[in-house]
């Protein structure tokens, strides 16, 4: 697995142990107990770090964002992992110009193959091209 898979993996983690606590404790405090009890190899680590801190800074705009892109459910009322799926790949598209849109999807799409449930991948896949086109659109001035 790269490097840049890896820090998906454990910021899925990070996530989920998040919402586990009732979000009661800051991300970054997550984080923190996280790298204390697993060994996070370095090459892994720069990226773990950008995604949470860009997650935790914009979770707000990234929830909104993935509402908005979601037709007929709720945010809250996704499962654990395909919320956070969906929260990792948004905050790439929103946030992350390095990384290349279609590289942030199929990483999403991997992310729900091998810890969601068999219709997690298609949904992912749905929502994230639809964040991806609103994200396009608010870039180039264009209409969704």
């Amino acid at each position: 697995m790269r490097p840049r898979s890896r820090a998906r993996a454990w910021t899925l983690q990070i996530l989920y142990a998040w919402e586990s606590r009732d979000c009661a404790v800051p991300l970054s405090g997550v984080l923190a107990d996280f790298l204390a009890e697993r060994r996070v190899a370095q090459s892994s680590q720069d990226y773990l770090f950008r995604l949470v801190r860009v997650i935790e800074a914009r979770l707000d705009e990234i929830d909104r964002t993935l509402q908005a892109a979601l037709t007929n459910w709720r945010l809250e009322r996704l499962s654990r992992i395909d919320r956070n799926v969906l929260r990792i790949g948004a905050a790439e598209l929103i946030d992350m110009a390095d990384v290349p849109v279609r590289t942030s999807i199929q990483e999403a799409i991997l992310l729900a193959e091998k810890y969601g449930s068999n219709e997690s991948p298609r949904f992912v896949n749905g929502v994230l091209d639809a964040v991806m086109k609103k994200t396009e659109a608010s870039r180039t001035g264009a209409r969704p």
